[in-house]
């Protein structure tokens, strides 16, 4: 696939929700593996001290050796960043249990540094005897600086890396780590709207997405009692063209699911434009309800029934 060969719809079914659970925590991964969650995110970095990572690991191996065959939510696995010293590690204890469905890569900064990620997962691939790149990736490339600036040079970067792009299942941004190392004070201002620099760092990872043709998601609502808060920013995701969100609680399941699934009119609609451009081969704009429609809606109409069989 190249970088803007297709859009998110043309991939396996949208993931919607994903939701982070400490790796050192079986009481909560139990939970979370209840919810409705698409994914379940076992969590090597953030929620687990330095002391605790080497139980966490084990933790996770064996959850992933529990559910190989099981049903329910996918199982991806966030590792620490690549430039941590800690990644190699974290999935070489990860691959001893079970291939996850994915790795998730935090503190990313430039897309240079995926390959050494998928490099290593080719290695663990061929020693477990997996397909080759059966485990995704999904780079959370907003939480350094450097991260956001280099964030347009991945279309250019990943279309001439098959190995890495392959892989590529999506882009998350997030804001926490970039405040850290901003020194911001705050990331809303008096209205609650995003500063100019979140923004910028938000709508940067939206775009690298769609050039790249793979889901683009919104980072988390850190405070999980707030619903009418997470309602605002998933209808603000929804609307600029985001296709998921991360969670940090299972209560917000069930609001991020029903965000992002199409409505019985959008799909009813999208299945007519798609009609009607198949009973019109090659053509660049076609008639429908009287009104003319070209390839961008055709695009939108592949997406909203990205998930249908």
């Amino acid at each position: 696939m190249k970088a803007g060969a297709a859009p998110p719809s043309a991939q396996a079914r949208m993931l919607r929700s994903w939701l982070f659970v400490p790796g050192d925590s079986e009481r909560k991964q139990h939970k979370a593996l209840a919810s409705a969650a698409d994914v379940v995110i076992l969590d090597l970095e953030d929620s687990v001290a330095p002391d605790k990572l080497p139980e966490a690991r084990e933790c996770v191996g064996r959850l992933l050796g529990m559910r190989a065959r099981a049903s329910g939510p996918q199982l991806w696995v966030r590792v620490n960043a690549p430039a941590s010293g800690l990644m190699r590690a974290d999935l070489d204890a990860v691959f001893a249990g079970g291939a996850p469905a994915g790795v998730v890569l935090p503190k990313v900064s430039a897309p240079a540094e995926l390959a050494e990620a998928a490099k290593h997962l080719d290695m663990l691939e061929t020693q477990a005897g997996s397909p080759a790149r059966s485990t995704r990736l999904l780079i959370i490339a907003t939480e350094t600086p450097r991260g956001v600036l280099t964030l347009p040079q991945y279309p250019a970067a990943l279309g001439g890396a098959p190995a890495i792009l392959g892989r590529l299942a999506g882009l998350t941004w997030g804001a926490e780590d970039l405040a850290a190392a901003l020194g911001a004070s705050g990331r809303r201002d008096a209205s609650g709207a995003l500063t100019f620099t979140f923004q910028f760092a938000r709508s940067s990872c939206l775009l690298a997405a769609a050039a790249l043709g793979v889901q683009a998601l919104d980072g988390v609502h850190t405070d999980f009692r707030d619903a009418q808060g997470l309602q605002g920013e998933l209808m603000s995701a929804r609307r600029d063209g985001f296709s998921g969100k991360l969670a940090i609680h299972p209560d917000q399941i069930g609001p991020i699911n029903a965000a992002f699934a199409p409505t019985a009119a959008e799909r009813e609609h999208a299945r007519r434009v798609v009609a009607a451009f198949a009973a019109t081969p090659g053509a660049g704009v076609v008639s429908l309800d009287g009104r003319m429609i070209d390839r961008p809606h055709l695009l939108q109409a592949q997406r909203i029934l990205g998930g249908e069989p």
